[in-house]
């Protein structure tokens, strides 16, 4: 044990020894920055209100970005006035596109999508490829730091073709690659990590191979190769630190990473010791709360190893917070709206312009027409030529009908279009079990000091026997509502995960009382019956039960939502009822979630599997719930029916094939 600690004691001293000492360097860097921006200020007293001026600010945006983002907030916006005041087009952009990177970098997600899209526009209007690349660039990191992968992907692609094409610099590869690192695609990851890193190699640039060395870690420690993942790392890190510019944020992420790695290693003390050492650097000198909600996510995972589970339990907190300022329903909503209008404005686009289209081919054709019937008046008034004439007009006329019947299904093809979004939702975390444990173990803890004074030895061993039995229920139910948690969260990798022989029942059961337990955990006044009718018969049946447990409990939870709103309208005779039952039904499994609440109005019915329709109060729904719960049952093979009555009740029906 005493060879155990002076380990552990001279393994944290070597690395407090090795920050402290990149820290000094780092104050180095800090003074060489901040010349190369007094330079920039001393420049802005003297250059004039022209494109000059415009470029300055800009440069010193790039520059402001992860030491000062307040100011580079400031500086961008006072580009973007200056460049719209003297109509300096190429300047509105880069301006913009700033702005949006700065927003981003403070977490206003929804302002940094706002700008890419207008920017986007303006670039599209301009013919400008290079600014249209780097407005799919932005696009495609928000909505990766979002987790949609999916449209991430879409984005980036585009970026890096258009630059390809353009021969442009692939600034986009490296996220692109990091995109599908996070989708768990590792083989697509692999092939753009290895071009960004020859790209980059080409461009004689040390520091340009930050992003390649870390995205080329990333997948070795996927693969579980970590000794070559944190050499990826340290290259990177070793790359940031010749740097002259202020390059914490940087130093925050591959602490992170670092300490990423050694959790899986189960080198707890080093994993704990580079998480606070990023929390550290961001708390000084970084904003993005993404690198905070890591960090805090890396203390949980270790101090849970440890046993520590206070200290556990504060850093989860942490981690909530700082992900609701960056994910809560605010920013889903109003993202969600921006995009919807977005998408509208591009289909109106699409349609005047296709009417504007129609309108000159009927022009142009009315011309022809009237061209050809004086044609014909001339033809017919030569009596040599009047047959030739006749058959050139019932010519030009049936070629008109066609093209009139061509414009109209276009016209209507035009105005079909679908609004889709697909933006990661929030799911309430149910941790009511880990906070009852808990207040009993305080309890607990209270008798055991009062029975300590009185020197009641074996009153003292009872209590710290139910403490023992309490925290082991406590880790138990914490890490269910995380792998919950987890499962729920990966809408964009719906249908991933691996099938496993389950027992339905047993699912059901489960999910139907957590759910019931974190309604009546909100609401103390709340009760409802309970009841079920399993099908002993049925077994196991093969499934990914993390899909089809957060099915169950969307269902679940909107049945008890469904009768509470009618329990706080009726009279006191309504009696909240929810009824849980499965059975087997020929090759099938039915599993039905059944209510008494108020039903669905059959004008809605259609469209409770819309993405994002919900008829829940703002705030508390996203509409995401049954959308994603069609998707994952059709994924399995299997359908979903509804069965409602309106003011009488509704049941959902899961159909799913016994393999």
């Amino acid at each position: 044990m005493n060879l155990y600690f002076n380990y552990q004691f001279n393994s944290t001293m070597i690395n407090k020894c090795i920050f402290f000492f990149l820290f000094a360097f780092a104050m180095n860097c800090c003074f060489a920055q901040d010349k190369k921006i007094d330079s920039l200020k001393q420049q802005l007293t003297v250059v004039k209100q022209d494109t000059s001026r415009v470029n300055v600010l800009i440069n010193l945006c790039i520059l402001y970005r992860s030491a000062y983002p307040d100011s580079c907030l400031m500086t961008a916006e006072q580009a973007l006035n200056l460049a719209r005041k003297i109509n300096f087009t190429g300047g509105e952009l880069r301006a913009i596109n700033w702005l949006g990177l700065a927003n981003r970098d403070r977490g206003n997600y929804p302002q940094a999508f706002s700008l890419a899209l207008k920017g986007l526009r303006l670039a599209k209007k301009h013919q400008s490829p290079y600014d249209i690349a780097e407005f799919h660039h932005l696009l495609g990191t928000c909505y990766t730091d979002f987790k949609d992968y999916k449209n991430a992907i879409l984005n980036l692609q585009t970026a890096q073709k258009i630059e390809e094409k353009a021969k442009l610099a692939l600034n986009s590869l490296n996220d692109l690659s990091y995109a599908y690192t996070l989708n768990n695609q590792l083989d697509s990851a692999s092939f753009y990590a290895a071009l960004s890193y020859q790209n980059k190699l080409n461009l004689k640039s040390d520091f340009a191979l930050f992003t390649p060395l870390r995205n080329l870690g990333r997948i070795q420690m996927l693969l579980g190769n970590y000794d070559k993942a944190l050499d990826y790392y340290w290259k990177s890190y070793e790359v940031v630190n010749k740097q002259s510019n202020n390059v914490s944020g940087y130093k925050a992420y591959i602490y992170n990473l670092v300490g990423e790695v050694y959790l899986k290693m189960n080198k707890i003390d080093s994993c704990i010791f580079y998480a606070e050492e990023s929390l550290i650097s961001n708390k000084a000198l970084f904003q993005l709360g993404i690198r905070k909600i890591e960090s805090y996510n890396l203390l949980v995972e270790a101090y849970k190893q440890k046993k520590d589970f206070k200290q556990a339990f504060e850093n989860l907190e942490l981690s909530n917070a700082a992900g609701e300022k960056l994910y809560g329903a605010s920013n889903t909503q109003a993202i969600q709206t921006l995009l919807a209008q977005d998408q509208e404005q591009q289909k109106q686009s699409e349609i005047e312009k296709i009417a504007y289209q129609s309108q000159l081919k009927q022009f142009a054709l009315l011309i022809g027409l009237g061209i050809t019937l004086f044609i014909g008046f001339i033809l017919y008034r030569n009596s040599k030529k009047e047959k030739k004439a006749k058959t050139v007009l019932e010519n030009t006329l049936t070629e008109l009908k066609s093209t009139q019947t061509q414009l109209i299904q276009s016209e209507k093809m035009a105005s079909l279009g679908e609004l889709t979004a697909g933006i990661a939702h929030e799911i309430q975390n149910p941790l009511n079990f880990v906070n009852n444990f808990s207040e009993v173990n305080t309890e607990l803890i209270e008798e055991l000091e009062l029975e300590a004074g009185k020197g009641n030895l074996e009153e003292i061993k009872l209590i710290a026997k139910d403490i023992k039995e309490n925290e082991q229920k406590i880790n138990h139910h914490g890490k269910r509502a995380d792998s919950i948690v987890k499962g729920m969260l990966q809408h964009s990798r719906s249908g991933s995960g691996v099938k496993e022989p389950t027992d339905i029942n047993a699912l059901a059961d489960e999910y139907l009382r957590l759910a019931y337990h974190g309604l009546k955990a909100k609401d103390k006044s709340f009760n409802a019956n309970m009841k079920t009718d399993f099908d002993p018969q049925i077994g196991t049946i093969n499934m990914v039960p993390q899909d089809i447990g957060r099915v169950l409990l969307n269902m679940v939870n909107n049945a008890f939502y469904a009768v509470h709103e009618k329990q706080k309208e009726a009279s006191h005779g309504f009696e909240p009822a929810v009824w849980l039952q499965t059975k087997r039904a020929g090759d099938k499994v039915e599993i039905s979630v059944r209510d008494n609440g108020n039903g669905i109005p059959e004008k809605i019915k259609e469209k409770i599997f819309q993405p994002f329709f919900t008829t829940k109060p703002t705030g508390q729904g996203t509409g995401l719930g049954l959308s994603l719960g069609y998707d994952i049952v059709k994924a399995h093979g299997g359908e979903i029916k509804i069965i409602t009555k309106e003011g009488e009740g509704s049941e959902f029906i899961i159909l799913l094939p016994v393999v």
